[in-house]
């Protein structure tokens, strides 16, 4: 069976003065091979955590993952992770990152060299492949953490925030160009995000998330993504769809806030 299923995953962090954190609780979730999720919610709604389960960095107190029909029990090439900074080797060249993968696993440059070229071209980088990390921009570090998951042939990508740090427009850049590898690749991607409309535009699914325990919220299927693949953003976001779900979202995520900030006050 192909696809991403969790579980009733639930998920206990116990602290050494003997208290307890309990940051998801029964979490489940069907992914199809190919689907663009994105998980929003306010500060301690488990996101990350979440995320961090299905990449195998954490075990979950309780439930289960089942990817293509085995079940996910720690990190493994089949899940790769883009994180907010890209964590490359600023030492190394843009095309040794990208090829780290395929190197790290004995193979040889006649297998990798011509994919890693095209996924250089394919980011906008193959005029850059020779430049030290450290050389580069932000945005141009974020598409070459894209590109080096891509060589690993993963079959979900997880991202968590990978696109926080950067400003306006290269984020929007960057947005567009994620759509165009999530259909040019049929990849599976889990993408959590604080932005309402960055969730809004890059998930065909969204959820809602709900803090203390984190739990799913609310599921939207979402028709912006597929809009958004080789379409100015900025028209999408015209939709009248789009502004009524992003305040609708907003006020959703905003009312959780505040109910956070009184348990706050009550316990202070």
């Amino acid at each position: 069976m192909s696809g991403l299923s969790i579980e009733n995953l639930s998920m206990r962090f116990d602290l050494p003065n003997g208290s307890s954190v309990q940051a998801l609780q029964d979490v489940s979730l069907q992914l199809a091979e190919g689907e663009l999720l994105s998980v929003l919610g306010p500060s301690g709604c488990g996101k990350t955590t979440l995320l961090n389960i299905v990449a195998g960095f954490l075990a979950p107190t309780d439930g289960q993952l089942v990817l293509n029909g085995h079940r996910v029990s720690g990190p493994d090439a089949e899940r790769g992770m883009v994180f907010q900074k890209g964590a490359l080797f600023e030492w190394m060249s843009v095309r040794d990152n990208v090829s780290f993968g395929p190197r790290m696993a004995g193979k040889r440059e006649a297998e990798w060299g011509e994919e890693v070229d095209h996924l250089l071209e394919i980011v906008g980088l193959q005029d850059f492949k020779e430049k030290a990390i450290y050389e580069l921009s932000g945005g141009m570090q974020q598409r070459v953490a894209l590109a080096r998951c891509l060589a690993n042939h993963p079959d979900v990508i997880l991202m968590d925030e990978p696109l926080g740090a950067l400003d306006a427009l290269t984020r929007e850049k960057m947005q567009s160009l994620v759509l165009k590898l999530w259909k040019e690749t049929g990849k599976t991607i889990i993408l959590i995000t604080h932005s309402v409309e960055e969730a809004l535009l890059l998930g065909e699914r969204l959820l809602v998330m709900a803090p203390r325990p984190g739990r799913i919220h609310k599921e939207y299927r979402l028709p912006f993504a597929d809009l958004g693949v080789g379409q100015d953003l900025r028209e999408v976001k015209k939709h009248p769809e789009f502004a009524e779900r992003r305040e609708e979202i907003l006020g959703m995520i905003w009312d959780m806030e505040e109910e956070i900030m009184g348990r706050s006050e009550e316990s202070a």
